[in-house]
């Protein structure tokens, strides 16, 4: 499965990447708004770790590029306030797959992103499933 996270702060991106790789994911992170474009731009990934405010800046256009650059993509939003707390994200973002809040266990972020690359259809084909 490969995974790209969006985060400005290494030290948790780093952890988040530590989880992520002992549970066999590939992962690629982005610690500003140009650099997380310029990665969905040249791969596709089966999920999207997406800080809501990177450079100070909201990244719902990062999760709208996916979209658009690799429909396939889900994104599970991370976020340190209690903003989209009432599930509005998933009106806002076709590809929302989740939100939680940047305190949240890394070894509980890395299940839910098994389990969305599990049912993305580039897991299926790589399972033999048509």
């Amino acid at each position: 499965m490969d995974v790209l996270i969006v985060e400005e702060c290494e030290d948790l991106s780093n952890l988040w990447q530590k989880s992520l790789i002992r549970v066999g994911a590939k992962v690629w992170c982005a610690h500003s708004v140009s650099d997380a474009f310029s990665r969905i731009q040249s791969h596709r990934y089966d999920v999207i770790i997406l800080d809501l405010i990177c450079d100070a800046i909201n990244t719902m256009g990062i999760a709208d590029f996916a979209a658009y650059r690799s429909p396939k993509s889900q994104v599970v939003f991370v976020t340190n306030t209690s903003f989209f707390s009432d599930g509005s994200i998933f009106n806002l973002c076709a590809n929302a797959a989740g939100i939680v809040q940047s305190h949240t266990p890394p070894e509980d972020l890395a299940a839910m992103v098994q389990h969305y690359a599990a049912n993305s259809p580039k897991a299926s084909r790589l399972c033999g499933a048509q």
